[in-house]
């Protein structure tokens, strides 16, 4: 099983990569958290430039998240809320509409920022975000304040109630993953047909299908 992890932080020595790494310690066995590297590549959204082929950096984006069983997004907070750069990855993400890579993929969503709060803000908005695009979003947070004193030597997390918190926001990613994944027949778990998706108006869990994205300006 593979999770694709994703910091909004373009930063070097991010605290937000810092907390994916975390993460990827909490992971149970055969599971893998890979990275996805190309975030300051993707140029900003462009319905003029959204055909096929797509830009080189937005098609490697969406390979990378289809070809993961589920996404791990580590989020700074700017301002409010969720950095530029991210948001116009997932602008990206969310296209092409209804069957993108998005749709039906289990996602969570972590944060770590300076100030006390640690991304409140930016977490609750970027789980809308993702919810929207018809992703499988674990209600769950996991705020990191004063980020800067979070981690030991060793990369981990110091206070125990967080390490805790991380390794169950996890564990519901991995139970997520697992109650939507299709079988040989194409059916997930909600008895949904996977070729049905999107055609009949049903996302992957039964629910109605998320709206299209309003893109067009």
């Amino acid at each position: 099983m593979i999770i694709l992890g994703i910091s909004g932080s373009l930063r070097r020595a991010s605290h937000n990569r810092a907390l994916l790494e975390a993460a990827a310690r909490e992971l149970p066995d055969g599971v893998e958290l890979r990275f996805f590297e190309r975030l300051g590549e993707i140029p900003p959204y462009n319905e003029d430039l959204d055909v096929e082929p797509a830009p080189e950096p937005v098609a490697a984006l969406r390979e990378a998240i289809t070809s993961a069983d589920g996404l791990l997004i580590a989020t700074p907070e700017y301002n409010g809320s969720i950095p530029g750069q991210l948001k116009n990855a997932l602008d990206w993400a969310s296209r092409p509409f209804p069957d993108s890579s998005l749709k039906g993929k289990p996602a969570a969503v972590v944060g770590a920022s300076m100030g006390l709060f640690g991304a409140l803000w930016a977490q609750a908005e970027l789980r809308k975000v993702l919810t929207t695009t018809g992703a499988k979003v674990v209600d769950r947070e996991l705020p990191i304040g004063t980020a800067h004193e979070a981690f030991d030597a060793d990369g981990g997390l110091i206070d125990d109630e967080q390490r805790k918190t991380l390794a169950e926001l996890v564990a519901d990613l991995h139970q997520t993953v697992g109650s939507a994944g299709v079988n040989a027949a194409g059916v997930n778990a909600a008895g949904v047909n996977a070729a049905d998706v999107g055609a009949a108006g049903v996302s992957p869990d039964g629910a109605p299908a998320s709206r299209k994205p309003d893109h067009a300006a």
